[in-house]
């Protein structure tokens, strides 16, 4: 998701087909106001979603007693070198649609997130589907592993564990891939953008606040060099087909489902400020006042910056970097807050770490499902997953 961190909320025209460029012709007539306000609105909900619940599902994964069985922690170094590493992404992706054909590179991801928007999906939707199969519903234990070496030296490359209720998830989800697959539609787009989203606040911890001023002011950086300083972002954001964008048409009203003209938002500009906000929130639960200021804060923050992003590309009529205006305002929010009661120096010394946390909002309707198939998207993603998966490499390539 490196290569689509920070992709700027902008207007986005449907291709024609897989890895062609925008349709050629007479110019689409302007969105109307009403088109305009519900594609935003619906892209705003659309962000706060995965952020809320992927926030309260983060501390579920923090429960976990077991150091090996941690979601993965970003460093401060991990932060510090994550828009290097980023930037080389996107650019290389940039290179890569300009010199090859869109039509292949766009297939190959295709495939490539077919198989995990999938996980992603089933893992997502495996909490709320549980609630739903009859008490006398036969669960079968299943398990996949694959391991490299021998004896001592044997390592555990997959521990794929999984039940009946998985594989009903499973093919449910599988429904919407072959339909992202054959149709590309962005209903089926941005479904398997929410489970990406909500995975990625979920499994990805800060470990302190520091870390988190850190990789926010370095995307913050990131997002507005490559945004305002080329056409790279745009360029790759408009020629990537693969659901980590949010859309929405504008012209929904007059086209109804088969609408083209689309307004999106990347999933980086969900899920970074995101994983500070659920940082936030294991932080307010750690004070022990069974309160969620500094959670509630952040939220409200997210939405004026979102907010803000939105109005100033509509006054100016040109993508903008989020990030420019979420930072600022998720930052310094809490910030401003916790210096009005006193407490910056708890916040900056509040170490995340998998002590239980109590008094979690709401967390009883979201628990994490062990075993869930997106133990191998994350496998496949090398990124650590929830309990029962496995510690794998740096988010830096996610």
């Amino acid at each position: 998701m490196a290569e689509q961190a920070t992709a700027p909320l902008s207007e986005a025209h449907n291709v024609s087909g897989p890895g062609e460029a925008p349709a050629a012709g007479p110019a689409r007539p302007p969105a109307t106001p009403e088109g305009m306000a519900l594609a935003y609105g619906s892209l705003v909900l659309m962000a706060l979603l995965p952020i809320f619940f992927g926030a309260l599902r983060s501390v579920t994964c923090a429960k976990s007693k077991n150091a090996s069985d941690m979601p993965e922690t970003i460093t401060s170094r991990d932060a510090a070198r994550f828009p290097i590493v980023a930037s080389c992404t996107l650019f290389g992706l940039y290179l890569f649609f300009k010199i090859f054909s869109q039509e292949y590179i766009n297939l190959l991801l295709s495939m490539y997130f077919f198989v995990l928007g999938i996980l992603a999906l089933s893992h997502t939707i495996s909490p709320i589907m549980n609630k739903f199969f009859p008490a006398n519903f036969p669960s079968k234990q299943y398990q996949l592993l694959f391991t490299q070496g021998s004896g001592e030296n044997k390592e555990e490359i997959v521990n794929y564990e999984f039940d009946s209720k998985d594989l009903v998830c499973l093919a449910m989800s599988s429904v919407v891939g072959v339909w992202y697959l054959l149709r590309k539609h962005w209903i089926a787009n941005n479904l398997f953008g929410l489970a990406f989203s909500l995975n990625g606040v979920e499994l990805l911890h800060l470990n302190n606040v520091s870390t988190g001023c850190i990789l926010l002011g370095g995307l913050f950086i990131y997002d507005v060099f490559w945004v305002f300083g080329t056409n790279v972002m745009v360029t790759v954001a408009k020629s990537f087909e693969a659901p980590i964008k949010l859309v929405f048409p504008q012209d929904l009203l007059e086209k109804g489902l088969e609408a083209d003209n689309f307004a999106m938002l990347g999933l980086g500009d969900v899920v970074i400020p995101g994983i500070f906000i659920a940082l936030l929130l294991r932080f307010d639960i750690s004070l022990k006042k069974n309160t969620h200021t500094y959670f509630y804060t952040s939220f409200v923050a997210y939405i004026f910056g979102l907010g803000l992003t939105i109005f100033i590309m509509h006054i100016f009529k040109h993508a903008q970097p989020a990030l420019l205006y979420l930072v600022p305002a998720c930052i310094g929010f809490p910030l401003l807050v916790a210096l009005v009661k006193g407490e910056v120096t708890e916040m900056f010394s509040y170490e995340s770490s998998a002590e239980i946390l109590p008094h979690t909002p709401r967390l009883t309707h979201f628990p994490t499902v062990s075993g869930s198939p997106a133990s191998l998207a994350d496998s496949m993603q090398q990124k650590l997953s929830c309990p029962r998966r496995r510690r794998q490499q740096s988010p830096s390539a996610m």
